[in-house]
C-alpha cells in the first residue's frame, strides 16, 4: 500500500510503498476514503523538516533538552548516532481521515466490515491507504454524512474540545483569535451554542469566510475593527472568553487577549503561539488561562488509546471517542457546515505535489482532503462533461445596413426586456416574429413593428435576408431551436438556458462543428450592466485567489407557472441559474472546474459553491423562502485586501486603500440587457468576435447542468474539461 512519508531530517516527501498493517485486537483495519490535511500542525511539522539543524533545534527547544540530557546519561556519540538515526528516518504524516472497515479484529462489536468510519490520531489516521485504528480512536459516521465531510472528525474534536474547556454559555460573547481551520470551527461551534462571536485575523478572505459562517463581526487585529466590536456587543465590559487558535512567534493574541476580556474573562489556548502573559494585564483582570489538549480527555493515555480501556462516562462525559461522535452528530444535522472550509480536494497519488504547493504557497487553502481511489464511496467524484469543439469557423458575413432580426417567440421576457431596446435602436430592422400561435404573432407584429408575422420556422430559417435569430421561447426547446438555427447559418441569441440536458449540450455543439457556425450568443446579462462593470474597474485587478457570495432572494412563483414544469422545462435553478454563474465567473476571469451543491427540503432554497483553478471561490445562494421586500440580487468580492459590493444593481461599492460609492440608480435597475442586445448587434453588424466567448458560455451551461447533477448525488461535482 501507498502511504506519505517524510524524511525529517532533509525534508524529503515521499509517497512511500509500505506493508498493510496487520489488525490487532481492540481495533478495526479502515481503509480510507478522505483524509485531511491539517493546514496547520502538519505545514508546521513540513516546514521544520525543511530547516538547518540549528533551525530545527530553535524550533523545538523541548526535543534538545532531551538531547542534552541524553548527553548527560550515554555520552556525546551514543547521542548522536541515537538523534542521526532518528531524524533520518521515514516518519509519517496525518491523523484525521474517514474510511471503510475493511477488517475487524477481536474483541469489537460495534462496527462491522463495510461501515463507515471516522478515525483520529497522528499513529492510526495516517494520510495512508489502510490504517489500523484502536477502538476509542474512530466513531461511526452517521447516515446520509458524506466521508469528505465526516474526515474532518479529528479537527472537529479539537475545535470541540477548545469550546468544553471555555464553558461557553447562551449569550455570552466570544472572541475567536486566528480563523484558519480550527478557529474557523470554533467559530460555528460557538455559534451554534447561541455564542455571539468577534473573528480576529489579518487575512481578510478569512475573515469574510467566518462571517458566513456565524461570527457577528470579524476584522484584523491590528485595525480598531476588533474593538470597536467587542466595545458595541459587550456593552464595552470585553469578552467572556478568547479562543487562541492562531500560530506563529507573535505574542500579540495574547496581549490582544487581555485587553478585550472582561473582568474574570476566560483564555483557551488551542492552538501553538506564544505565549508569554504580560502579568500585570492578566494579574488585574484575574484572567482564568486553561490550555484546550487535543481531541480531549484519553489523549496521551496508552491504556485509552491503545488498550481501549473507556473512562466512565459518570466521570468523564467528553472523552476522545465521545467528542469524535458528537462533532459527526453536529455535521450531519447542518449545525456545523464543513464544506465551505474545503479549498481543494486532490487525487492521493498526488499528494507529494500537494504538499509543495501548500509549502511554496501555490496553495492557499483552509482545509485540504486527499481523495484515495477504488473505494466505491465517493472515491471518484461524479463529472459533467464541459465540451470543446474542434471547428474552424467560416469567416462571419457582416450584415447589412439595417442588421435585420427575427424573433422565435414573442412572450413576456421578449416583450418586456428585449424588444423595447431593439425596437427603437437605429440601424436594426425587426424582420419577423414567429410564434405558435397566429394571435401572438399579429400582437407582436402591431406592437413592435414586425415586417412580418408567421407561425412557420422553416420560411424564417430559409430567409437568407435574416441576419440573426433570437430563441425566446420556454426552456425545453431551446437547445433544439438554436441547434437548427446555427444549421442555417444564422447568428442566434438565445435566452438562458442554452440547454438542460448534458445531451442536448452536446447536440448544439455538433451543430456549430458540421456547420463552422459559432455565431453564438446566450442572454447572459448581468456582465453587461454598466454599474457592474465600473465596480470591477474600480476594484482592479487582483493578484490573489478570492471569495465570492452572491444572494439571489428569488421569491416565491404564482401557481401555475410554467417555471414549476421541472418534467419539462427542467428546475427553476436550471432555467436562470446560468446568470448568476456566469456573473461570478465573468468576475472571477475563468471557468469554474467543480460544483457542489445542498439544498434544502423540497430543494427550495439552493446553496451552490463554484471552485476555481487558482483556488477562488463562489458561493451562490439562491433562496425563494426570503422577504419580497428585500433585494432581489446582493453579492461581494473579496480579495487582495479588497471587498466589492452590488447592491441589487441600485448602488455599488469598492472598499480598498480608497472607497469608491456609486450614486444611487433610479428605481428602474439596468441590468444590461441594452448594453448586452448592443454588442450583439454590432458583433452581427461587423462581423466581429460575439460578445462573450463560446468557450466561456459551454462552461457555465456545464455548470448550470452540475448542480443537478451534485444535488442527486450530494457530493462534488467536477467539469471534466475545464480550463
Amino acid at each position: 500500500m501507498k502511504q506519505v512519508v517524510q524524511n525529517y531530517k532533509s525534508g524529503e516527501l515521499a509517497l512511500l510503498d509500505v506493508p498493510v498493517p496487520g489488525c490487532k485486537p481492540d481495533g478495526v483495519l479502515v481503509r480510507s476514503a478522505y483524509s485531511l490535511i491539517s493546514t496547520g500542525t502538519e505545514l508546521m511539522k513540513v516546514s521544520e523538516a525543511g530547516m538547518s539543524m540549528l533551525g530545527k533545534a530553535r524550533s523545538r527547544p523541548d526535543q534538545v533538552a532531551k538531547v542534552v540530557q541524553s548527553v548527560a546519561t550515554n555520552g556525546v556519540p551514543a547521542t548522536y548516532r541515537k538523534v542521526m538515526g532518528k531524524l533520518d528516518s521515514y516518519t509519517p504524516l496525518g491523523y484525521s481521515l474517514c474510511g471503510v472497515v475493511e477488517q475487524v479484529g477481536a474483541g469489537i462489536d460495534d462496527v462491522k466490515v463495510g461501515d463507515l468510519v471516522a478515525c483520529a490520531g497522528n499513529e492510526h489516521a495516517l494520510h495512508a491507504e489502510l490504517n489500523w485504528v484502536p477502538k476509542n480512536l474512530y466513531a461511526p459516521v452517521p447516515d446520509g454524512l458524506a466521508p469528505r465531510h465526516a474526515a474532518f472528525g479529528t479537527v472537529g474534536s479539537i475545535a470541540l474540545q477548545g469550546v468544553r474547556q471555555g464553558e461557553s454559555r447562551l449569550g455570552e460573547v466570544a472572541l475567536v483569535i486566528g480563523l484558519g481551520l480550527i478557529g474557523q470551527l470554533v467559530v460555528q461551534l460557538l455559534a451554534a451554542s447561541g455564542v455571539r462571536v468577534v473573528g480576529a485575523d489579518p487575512d481578510p478572505v478569512r475573515c469574510e469566510l467566518a462571517g458566513r459562517l456565524g461570527a457577528a463581526a470579524c476584522g484584523d487585529p491590528a485595525s480598531a475593527a476588533v474593538e470597536t466590536a467587542v466595545a458595541e456587543l459587550t456593552g464595552g465590559h470585553g469578552v467572556d472568553q478568547v479562543y487562541l487558535a492562531a500560530g506563529g512567534g507573535s505574542n500579540q493574541p495574547v496581549e490582544l487577549a487581555a485587553r478585550l476580556s472582561r473582568d474574570r474573562g476566560r483564555v483557551v489556548d488551542i492552538g501553538k503561539c506564544r505565549l508569554d502573559l504580560p502579568w500585570n494585564a492578566y494579574y488585574e483582570k484575574e484572567l482564568d488561562v486553561r490550555f484546550s489538549r487535543s481531541y480531549g480527555p484519553g489523549r496521551y493515555d496508552p491504556e485509552y488509546e491503545l488498550q481501549g480501556r473507556d473512562y466512565p462516562i459518570g466521570y468523564v462525559r467528553w472523552t476522545e471517542r465521545r467528542n469524535l461522535a458528537c462533532f459527526l452528530d453536529l455535521v450531519a444535522r447542518g449545525s456545523v457546515d464543513v464544506e465551505p472550509l474545503v479549498s481543494h480536494i486532490a487525487d492521493f497519488d498526488d499528494a507529494v505535489e500537494t504538499y509543495q504547493s501548500l509549502k511554496d504557497g501555490e496553495l492557499k487553502a483552509v482545509a485540504v482532503l486527499f481523495r484515495y481511489p477504488g473505494q466505491g464511496v465517493e472515491a471518484k467524484a461524479p463529472a459533467v462533461a464541459v465540451p470543446t469543439v474542434d471547428v474552424k469557423p467560416r469567416p462571419a458575413r457582416a450584415a447589412g445596413t439595417p442588421v435585420r432580426l427575427a424573433f422565435v417567440g414573442a412572450g413576456n421576457y421578449a416583450s418586456s426586456m428585449l424588444l423595447p431596446h431593439l425596437a427603437q435602436r437605429d440601424g436594426v430592422e425587426l424582420s419577423t416574429v414567429v410564434t405558435t400561435t397566429a394571435l401572438s404573432a399579429a400582437n407582436a407584429q402591431r406592437k413592435f413593428g414586425f415586417a412580418g408575422a408567421t407561425t412557420d420556422l422553416d420560411a424564417v430559417l430559409g430567409d437568407k435576408s435574416i441576419d440573426a435569430v433570437f430563441v425566446v421561447t420556454r426552456h425545453s426547446s431551446h437547445a433544439d431551436l438554436t441547434r437548427r438555427a446555427l444549421l442555417a447559418g444564422k447568428a442566434v441569441f438565445v435566452e438562458k438556458p442554452l440547454a438542460l440536458t448534458e445531451d442536448e449540450l452536446a447536440g448544439v455543439l455538433a451543430a456549430v462543428e458540421e456547420s463552422g457556425n459559432d455565431r453564438l450568443q446566450v442572454g447572459f446579462n448581468r456582465r453587461f450592466a454598466p454599474l457592474l462593470q465600473e465596480a470591477r474597474e474600480r476594484f482592479g485587478a487582483r493578484t490573489g485567489p478570492a471569495s465570492l457570495r452572491y444572494l439571489v432572494n428569488a421569491g416565491r412563483l404564482d401557481h401555475g407557472s410554467w417555471y414549476l414544469r421541472q418534467g419539462t422545462e427542467g428546475s427553476r435553478f436550471a432555467g436562470e441559474g446560468g446568470h448568476f454563474i456566469d456573473t461570478a465567473s465573468w468576475l472571477l476571469e475563468a471557468d469554474p472546474v467543480s460544483v457542489y451543491a445542498v439544498a434544502t427540503s423540497g430543494n427550495e432554497d439552493l446553496q451552490v459553491v463554484l471552485s476555481y483553478p487558482d483556488g477562488s471561490t463562489a458561493t451562490i445562494s439562491y433562496v425563494t423562502s426570503g422577504a419580497p421586500g428585500f433585494p432581489k440580487e446582493t453579492l461581494d468580492l473579496v480579495a487582495d485586501g479588497k471587498v466589492l459590493r452590488l447592491d441589487d444593481f441600485v448602488r455599488a461599492s469598492v472598499y480598498g486603500r480608497k472607497r469608491w460609492v456609486s450614486s444611487r440608480l433610479p428605481k428602474a435597475r439596468d441590468k444590461g440587457q441594452s448594453a448586452e442586445l448592443a454588442a450583439f448587434v454590432k458583433a452581427v453588424r461587423t462581423g466581429g468576435p460575439m460578445p462573450v466567448p463560446l468557450r466561456s458560455l459551454v462552461a457555465t451551461t456545464a455548470a448550470t447542468l452540475a448542480v443537478q447533477a451534485g444535488l442527486a448525488g450530494g457530493v462534488p461535482v467536477t467539469l471534466a474539461g475545464a480550463r
